[in-house]
């Protein structure tokens, strides 16, 4: 039997301030250690199988005279019950530590998604958008939640209220989600299977988006009209009413016209080509140049300092509202997208153009995926001849009432 020192009182306890190691009586083994004034601390010396050990019991005074003879005690107990009440701390503090590490919030979650598919989005404001969405509409409900508490009723609650009225944002929200919690899965957050998958699920609970969603065409001309519109378009000053002309006579998106610069343009062999990092499929995309497009760059002013064809007068790209406002002014109820669907529908029903070609000239990707994948080439001569004659229409004369 260890021997016991006498008992200090609380008072004794509080007094010891030089340096050394103090015994402090009633329970063999309990030490107070002190190395100065402000640092003291209890330790319960004994034998653990063959090994001593010193085990410490805690800061004095955050932890009292009274409460170290208790730990002291309990910790002597497990050692007569075979136990290391060493070992077993160090487990509990592991145990606590790996239940910390497996609890995710939603949102930390999100954060932890958008980090990594941060590189996936071709600009920032995909990233703002993908972020504000679950911003807005998830983390409401879902943002303080850990994942691994998340079910079907959480995700109906976030979708129901928007299903109807807001059915495209929705329907990316749900997606957002599932993104979320698959990665949540994947990391071993929560198990499977994600309550925000569509097909065989979410798809028995929510109506199909095609079946509420309003579809909402981009406003475009009339085909007809359009050989009438372009010399009244050409009478409008400013790079922007350019740009418009260039991305109407190339059939381009707004956006690649508004970012199209001089080293993308060859001006021998009369093309552009977009690379793949500005172009929605991710493709790089050769474009034609009619001699109405080749007119437009012509007439052109190089400006310095910047290699952009169609150049902001403050620096920087054009936005895609400067080019809507040409068309305001004009009081013509389209937008500058809104041409795309005006050349497709007059290639398909004025023209005998394969629908390939037509679908290549408009850079859009092969629906059939099969087809897709044995594709190798882009049509460039055919689609040269399809651009020549649509600059031929967009120059017809019309006659006057």
């Amino acid at each position: 039997m260890p021997k016991r020192a006498r008992a200090r009182s609380a008072i004794e306890i509080r007094r010891l301030t030089t340096p050394g190691i103090y015994a402090a009586g009633d329970v063999a083994g309990l030490h107070l250690r002190v190395k100065h004034r402000d640092s003291r601390a209890w330790i319960l010396r004994v034998v653990i199988g063959a090994k001593r050990r010193d085990i410490g019991l805690g800061a004095y005074p955050s932890v009292t005279l009274d409460e170290a003879r208790e730990k002291a005690r309990a910790a002597r107990r497990q050692i007569a019950e075979g136990k290391d009440p060493v070992q077993e701390r160090r487990q509990a503090r592991a145990t606590l530590i790996a239940a910390h590490g497996k609890t995710r919030t939603f949102n930390e979650a999100a954060k932890a998604v958008l980090t990594w598919k941060t590189r996936e989005f071709r600009n920032a404001k995909h990233a703002k958008q993908w972020e504000a969405t679950l911003e807005t509409y998830a983390a409401p409900l879902l943002g303080s939640l850990p994942v691994a508490s998340i079910e079907t009723g959480h995700v109906v609650n976030v979708l129901e209220s928007i299903w109807t009225k807001k059915t495209e944002t929705a329907t990316r929200v749900r997606q957002r989600i599932e993104t979320v919690l698959d990665w949540a899965i994947a990391s071993g957050y929560m198990t499977g299977p994600n309550p925000a998958r569509w097909k065989g699920h979410l798809d028995k609970l929510l109506p199909h988006a095609n079946k509420v969603r309003k579809v909402r065409h981009h406003r475009a001309l009339a085909y007809k009209d359009l050989p009438a519109f372009m010399p009244r378009l050409r009478e409008q000053a400013g790079l922007a009413a350019r740009a418009l002309e260039f991305a109407i006579v190339t059939v381009g998106r707004s956006g690649e016209v508004r970012g199209a610069t001089w080293a993308e343009i060859d001006r021998e062999a009369h093309l552009w080509t977009i690379p793949a990092e500005r172009m929605k499929a991710q493709r790089a995309h050769r474009v034609p140049l009619s001699a109405a497009a080749v007119r437009v760059l012509e007439a052109l002013p190089v400006m310095e300092g910047t290699d952009l064809v169609f150049p902001a007068a403050r620096g920087g790209q054009l936005s895609d509202m400067t080019l809507i406002a040409v068309l305001r002014r004009m009081e013509v109820d389209a937008v500058p997208h809104g041409f795309r669907a005006t050349f497709k529908t007059w290639a398909t029903e004025c023209t005998a153009t394969p629908h390939g070609v037509i679908e290549a000239a408009l850079a859009h990707a092969l629906a059939d995926k099969t087809e897709a994948a044995y594709w190798r080439g882009d049509l460039l001569a055919k689609r040269r001849d399809l651009m020549d004659a649509w600059a031929v229409y967009c120059a017809e004369e019309t006659e006057q009432p």
